[in-house]
């Protein structure tokens, strides 16, 4: 058995890993798009991952386009195989990948009018709507925790882990004959006591671990803290301030997390009286389906729907924006609000004009709630940057930065080893250390060692291991 990471090695997005069996059989674990990487972005996805037509599988740990972004340009580029995946993860895939396939033709229009103006080449889009239509016709749903034949010699199992909706690790029971191997991808792993999920389930023992580490040099605060804070910055930007609260956010999982958690606040009365915009056409349709298959939540969820408000997901404040005029508006608006729009590291979408312009207004909040790639605008705000760059025009960072860390969805490292400790360390042969930035890796690679793993590996771009 081989396992080859050809993606989101000691970056955090860009998730694929291939496992190539002793006949040359191939299946990838997830295929997933870079993001906020700056100008290396459209090169880092444009690059041959592998052969497509060499993969027999794709096996699909979630929705987030960082982890299924490239299935449409797999897909033409060549690859015919079943992709694998929840029945949730499908249907968050049919609206996350026609958006991002919009995106991609909306971005090269753009950027080709302005390559013509300069004289520079043309490109085209990574994938097409019609891309996208072929690759989920291809798309495979099974059930969680049902071990499935995947090709001759490798078994699945998809086991829930937390992170969003219907999320999973991939337990795979790999036999080449001569050898058996078990094989654990933990996929992104999502935290205890969260503010919408499940605790994650926990995993057999395997022989091999190809973990994330996005937080693995942290801890976060409990998700109530993050409430508190959310509050506090509301009142402080909305009462004290009387400006705007903006809060770039990720369409799928974080916005239903603040949309939450404003509904309580509110139901106790503990919100001012200001508008809530939900600018995002797609977070609308990703809140849709989280409503059609909210009996996957939490009890507390649940709770919830069962008292005074029965949707989680609305309330009397807040109001979805889906028409382009009306998002325009928002930025002329001269009341207090609160706008959460995409994206999350705010390098794309609607949030990227709120944002430019309520910089230069003292205020005005701009609010993070998530990880950001340091390159991306999120990562330079973040950084705390005087002046930021945004649509060509240089703007000054005179609005509040603010960050609330324990809203994330992926797990501390406490949390991760928490998720791991059904496995006896002494049994794991390699535990592999994906999805995070090198340093952070490094961080929870000493944190691992505490715990009794002592072969854990940080594997480069395109290295390959071999049993």
């Amino acid at each position: 058995m081989k396992i080859t990471f050809a993606g989101a090695a000691k970056t955090v997005t860009g998730s694929k890993h291939i496992i190539q069996l002793w006949d040359n059989k191939k299946i990838m674990l997830d295929c997933g798009m870079y993001q906020g990487m700056g100008k290396e972005t459209h090169a880092l996805n444009s690059a041959e991952i592998t052969d497509p037509h060499s993969v027999s599988a794709i096996l699909l740990s979630h929705a987030h386009i960082d982890h299924s972004g490239l299935i449409p340009k797999f897909v033409k580029d060549g690859f015919n195989g079943a992709v694998f995946c929840t029945e949730a993860t499908h249907a968050l895939c049919e609206i996350m990948l026609r958006d991002s396939a919009y995106i991609q033709e909306a971005d090269v229009k753009y950027s080709n009018t302005k390559n013509k103006r300069e004289g520079d080449d043309a490109y085209e889009p990574l994938y097409t709507y019609e891309d996208v239509e072929q690759a989920l016709d291809q798309f495979i749903i099974i059930e969680e925790n049902e071990t499935i034949p995947i090709i001759d010699g490798i078994k699945a199992r998809f086991i829930p882990n937390g992170h969003i909706l219907e999320s999973a690790a991939i337990y795979l029971e790999i036999d080449e004959i001569s050898e058996k191997h078990t094989v654990l991808f933990t996929g992104d792993i999502g935290r205890y006591d969260a503010t919408l999920m499940k605790n994650p389930e926990t995993p057999p023992q395997a022989d091999y671990i190809i973990c994330e580490s996005t937080y693995g040099d942290r801890l976060h605060d409990h998700t109530i803290h993050a409430e508190q804070g959310l509050l506090n910055t509301a009142l402080h930007t909305l009462k004290n301030k009387r400006g705007k609260l903006i809060i770039p956010a990720f369409s799928l999982g974080r916005t239903q997390e603040l949309v939450f958690a404003l509904n309580k606040l509110d139901l106790h009365g503990l919100l001012p009286e200001v508008r809530i915009f939900v600018d995002s056409p797609l977070a609308i349709d990703a809140t849709d389906i989280m409503r059609e298959y909210s009996y996957l939540l939490n009890m507390e969820v649940k709770r919830f729907k069962q008292g005074t408000r029965n949707d989680p997901f609305g309330f009397k404040k807040l109001i979805y924006v889906k028409d382009q005029k009306h998002s325009q508006r928002l930025n002329t608006l001269d009341a207090p609000c609160i706008i959460i729009s995409a994206s999350g590291m705010a390098d794309a979408g609607r949030v990227k004009h709120h944002i430019y312009h309520a910089l230069e207004d003292a205020k005005n909040t701009i609010l993070f709630v998530g990880y950001a790639e340091p390159n991306s605008l999120a990562g330079r705000l973040q950084s705390g940057e005087k002046t930021v760059t945004i649509f060509g025009d240089e703007r000054k960072v005179e609005a509040e930065i603010s960050y609330i860390k324990s809203l994330s969805a992926h797990a501390d490292y406490k949390e991760m080893i928490r998720y791991l400790s059904n496995n006896n360390s002494g049994k794991v042969k390699r535990l592999f250390l994906v999805h995070g930035d090198e340093k952070v890796a490094l961080n929870f690679k000493e944190h691992l060692k505490e715990n009794g793993y002592h072969n854990v590996v940080i594997p480069d771009k395109n290295w390959t291991f071999s049993t």
